[in-house]
């Protein structure tokens, strides 16, 4: 399968600079760049990309904003968004998480963690491996308490099995389905089919949304260090 692109980003530069990167993979291929976010959104009805990396900070409609219309789209289903920015300790990073992006990676990043994102990013999974991810999204859903928590996905919490709510938990640990197994002693299969559960159950389109999900709901509690 060939990775269908799309580049969002008010920097002229950095598109072509991300386009070139993108164009050079042969299992990666650009179909639009858009200069703000209503164009991101416009563009990703038109090209039906599998992943959009969209800048935070764009005039006009931000891409916080877009990333928040893609994901409630259910023509969209499919799209990704992967959120670029050149602050990685950002409160936008975590709202845009809440809003339904998969991840977040820092302009600074090397090529090939621009590049393996976006494969983990067109495969479903959430970029969360990189520790600093965990600590940011632990310290701004700490930032009021009251705030942060939503009553109505601790109830939905119910409709998940024991099994179902302790794979949630080492999901927003950070952990991937072979570690998880290797942790519950069971097989990386049977992980997978709890994750997907939880997803199906509580609505998330994919882990990213299930880390912040466990956190909102309370089921799991920020670290304070």
């Amino acid at each position: 399968m060939t990775i269908r692109v799309l580049l969002a980003d008010d920097q002229a530069l950095l598109r072509s600079a991300f386009r070139v990167l993108v164009d050079s993979e042969p299992d990666m291929e650009v179909v639009g760049e858009a200069s703000d976010g209503a164009q991101a959104v416009r563009l990703a009805k038109e090209t039906a990309p599998h992943v959009v990396l969209m800048d935070i900070r764009m005039p006009g409609t931000d891409g916080l904003a877009a990333t928040r219309m893609i994901s409630a789209d259910p023509s969209l289903a499919h799209v990704r968004v992967v959120i670029l920015t050149t602050f990685e300790v950002d409160d936008y990073v975590v709202r845009s998480l809440r809003a339904g992006a998969s991840g977040f990676l820092g302009k600074g990043s090397e090529p090939e963690e621009l590049l393996n994102a976006i494969r983990i990013a067109a495969g479903g999974e959430a970029l969360l491996s990189p520790a600093a991810t965990k600590g940011l999204i632990a310290r701004f859903l700490a930032q009021g308490d009251d705030d942060g928590l939503d009553p109505a996905r601790s109830e939905r919490l119910n409709a998940l099995t024991g099994r179902e709510r302790e794979v949630l938990v080492q999901v927003a640990g950070g952990h991937s389905n072979d570690e998880i197994a290797e942790r519950l002693e069971v097989s990386p299969l049977t992980v997978k089919t709890h994750v997907n559960r939880a997803m199906s159950k509580l609505g998330a389109r994919d882990r990213a949304q299930l880390v912040v999900i466990a956190y909102e709901s309370g089921l799991v509690r920020p670290r304070t260090d």
